[in-house]
């Protein structure tokens, strides 16, 4: 089966002649869940415009699904999620936003509503569908940007970020939104505390936008020196458990911190 995205060579210059990723090689296949992190500032954001196929890179390619390098010929088959949930709220309504995904690809109208409303209530938009997207706060908005995204059911996300400026009590909803669904995500992060909770693998992005290192989450997470090296720190219960329990068995989470100290009861 084909990998749904392989870049080879994959580079990125911008106008003033920053480099953001250089030579990147990454293969995702269908159904994998991969967190990309990386130190801000490392070319994380325009490693993902690049793999969504909304900037041009200067070198390599990005084919998709083994059938094309033009990523229009499979805009809807790709779910791309921006720093920006602006960028997805433009309607008069957050309904007609949500709506305006599957309306593009010619869904009928019913359909679309009914999808609409078990985002909503998956997500806590109940009672925002009927609001302009100017009146939301920044966490209702990026809510409701999650939500337009998943509308149209992408064979492939590329989330940025995605739970930015939301609180705590709406995180674990986007969480589970976007994993308890077929299909590949890729997960773009500064923050590590959330990715043994979304991903199996992880790539990570050097500060001068290479990859640095690319396997499984505890093989990276629990590398303090390969973090620290690339601005990162490990997830808050692998610092805690650290010194204290063999590597290999660190809590990579909440849970598992938890089956542990209770361990002997």
């Amino acid at each position: 089966m084909a990998p749904v995205i392989e870049a080879r060579g994959l580079t990125h210059e911008y106008p003033d002649g920053t480099t953001a990723i250089r030579d990147v090689d990454l293969t995702v296949d269908r159904g994998e869940r991969v967190a990309v992190v990386g130190a801000n500032g490392s070319g994380k954001s325009t490693l993902q415009l690049a793999l969504g196929g909304l900037v041009e890179p200067t070198a390599g390619a990005v084919t998709y699904f083994g059938e094309t390098s033009d990523a229009e010929a499979v805009r809807d088959r790709l779910g791309v999620l921006l720093q920006d949930p602006d960028d997805y709220l433009f309607n008069t309504t957050v309904r007609e936003d949500i709506e305006y995904g599957p309306a593009q690809l010619g869904q009928p109208r019913e359909t679309a509503r009914r999808r609409v409303d078990a985002l909503a209530a998956e997500l806590g938009l109940e009672d925002l569908l009927d609001r302009p997207p100017f009146r939301l706060s920044g966490g209702e908005k990026q809510r409701a940007a999650v939500a337009s995204v998943l509308a149209f059911d992408p064979e492939v996300l590329l989330l940025d970020e995605p739970f930015g400026a939301v609180d705590a009590r709406y995180r674990e909803r986007i969480r589970e939104s976007v994993t308890d669904r077929d299909g590949t995500l890729l997960w773009f992060t500064p923050s590590l505390d959330a990715v043994p909770e979304v991903a199996e693998r992880v790539v990570l992005v050097s500060r001068n936008g290479s990859i640095a290192a690319d396997g499984p989450v505890r093989e990276i997470l629990t590398d303090r020196t390969l973090l620290r090296d690339h601005g990162l720190r490990p997830p808050a219960t692998v610092r805690l458990f650290e010194g204290l329990v063999e590597r290999e068995k660190l809590p990579l989470t909440v849970e598992a911190a938890r089956r542990y100290l209770r361990r002997d009861e």
